[in-house]
């Protein structure tokens, strides 16, 4: 049967160490490339790509609070407010103190944020679309499973989560 069958499927279960290397290099050189485009549009304004996934997330979750973003990204306290303190300052993040919790701080994408968040946006979807139409939907289904396979418990949870709210 061909590659995408049944009997390719069933090859997959028993893959060499050099199978599994490959995909390792295939997934860095796949992120190379999906960072690409942002890192370019980014670097014209001296940020990072931590200051891209903040905005990623903050775009997706408007409102969420510091604490939130924290448990998304993964990153230490520290780190993440220097990036929102340059965000902030450049008008592209608003802080806004909480309603029930005055110590909580809600942020939200200002328009200039949003503007940046949709070149960002745009340039990685682009290459996504066109990697899904050379790939085909079967492909795409099972890049998305192995993707979801390999986030740990927590992650998955987050994941989960963001996709439950229709976002």
């Amino acid at each position: 049967m061909a590659e995408g069958g049944i009997e390719g499927g069933q090859t997959l279960l028993f893959l060499t160490d050099e199978q599994v290397r490959k995909g390792i290099e295939a997934m860095f050189f796949a992120y190379r490339g999906f960072t690409a485009d942002p890192d370019r549009i980014l670097a014209d304004m001296a940020y990072g790509r931590a200051h891209h996934r903040a905005i990623h997330f903050i775009h997706r979750n408007p409102g969420t609070t510091v604490n939130n973003l924290l448990a998304i990204l993964g990153v230490t306290k520290q780190s993440l407010n220097r990036v929102l303190r340059t965000l902030i300052a450049e008008g592209l993040v608003a802080s806004k103190v909480g309603r029930q919790d005055k110590r909580e701080r809600h942020l939200y994408l200002t328009d200039d944020g949003a503007a940046l968040e949709q070149r960002l946006s745009d340039a990685q979807r682009d290459r996504m679309r066109a990697a899904y139409r050379a790939a085909g939907p079967t492909a795409v289904a099972g890049f998305r499973q192995v993707l979801e396979a390999m986030m740990d418990e927590d992650m998955r949870r987050q994941f989960d989560a963001m996709r439950d709210r229709g976002q």
